[in-house]
């Protein structure tokens, strides 16, 4: 669960059908760029649009592509706790590394016990360890829950923090448990999170351009810091080509360009425009 992850793209056709054939080419262009594992059903993946039995083909598709090769994480993105849990039981089978679960993000949000009582239970009805997907806005949690949680929970082993305040993340690395970890949600502070320590990446960019991605990493671990600097701007003129509400369209392109076949996002999510497209294109011809 430590190291570059990157957040599979889901394969939809126009018509919004999930091709289940299209996740192989890009589980290998992933792991082929050094990446220690994939996570399924994330953001990028457009995990909060995936129903149940959508969510179930893509984990085994892409557990039959990765074999065995690296971490295999399945992302939660639901709205209570039995929905959370019904998904796990959709795993039976299949060797699962981790699970990254967000808060739940509609409107009403629960209190801190509440919270703690959630992850509580999903962690008691399996052994997968649990990475929290510290990423709604409404509901985010704080640095002092996030690690009583990781200290009431034994099952909650870690966090993935997306958002742009680089102080939590000091935070949380400076008070964390030894067994715990932190990985970085954050496609615009890679460098900063590396440097300070954390424990890693699933971000749009580590699926977009994961060999730069992998190449940054390495370079922190080798403290080649000039290298680093480097490609961690350029990967920023990439994000910055991007557009977050569009931010998988995006990402399926940028792959695209790198020899995947194009997919598309799904209904209502728009579809990369021209001009993202000739960003998108300036930015990997300066990367890779």
């Amino acid at each position: 669960m430590t190291g570059i992850l990157p957040p599979i793209t889901s394969p939809f056709g126009q018509d919004g059908a999930l091709d289940a054939g299209g996740f192989a080419e890009q589980v290998d262009f992933i792991m082929d760029a050094g990446a220690r594992g994939i996570v399924i059903g994330g953001s990028t993946g457009e995990g909060h649009t995936l129903n149940r039995q959508e969510f179930e083909t893509s984990m085994r598709a892409s557990s039959d592509a990765l074999k065995g090769r690296g971490g295999l994480l399945a992302g939660l993105i639901v709205n209570s706790t039995q929905e959370a849990i019904d998904r796990v039981k959709v795993l039976d089978g299949l060797k699962v590394d981790a699970l990254q679960v967000t808060p739940v993000h509609y409107l009403f949000k629960p209190g801190a016990q509440a919270t703690i009582d959630h992850f509580k239970a999903i962690a008691d009805t399996t052994d997968i360890p649990i990475l929290i997907y510290n990423v709604i806005q409404w509901n985010y949690l704080s640095v002092d829950l996030m690690l009583r949680i990781m200290d009431e929970v034994p099952g909650v082993v870690g966090m993935k923090q997306s958002n742009g305040d680089l102080k939590s993340v000091s935070d949380l690395l400076t008070r964390l448990k030894p067994h715990n970890v932190i990985i970085t949600g954050i496609d615009a502070m890679l460098y900063p999170a590396f440097a300070l320590g954390a424990h890693g990446a699933i971000t749009a960019l580590t699926a977009a351009a994961p060999s730069a991605v992998v190449k940054l990493w390495d370079a922190v671990a080798a403290k080649d810091y000039e290298l680093a600097k480097d490609l961690h701007f350029k990967l920023g003129a990439l994000y910055n080509a991007f557009n977050h509400d569009n931010l998988p369209a995006c990402t399926k392109y940028a792959q695209h360009r790198q020899g995947i076949a194009m997919y598309y996002p799904k209904s209502p999510m728009e579809q990369v425009s021209d001009e993202q497209k000739a960003g998108i294109d300036r930015a990997l011809s300066d990367l890779l």
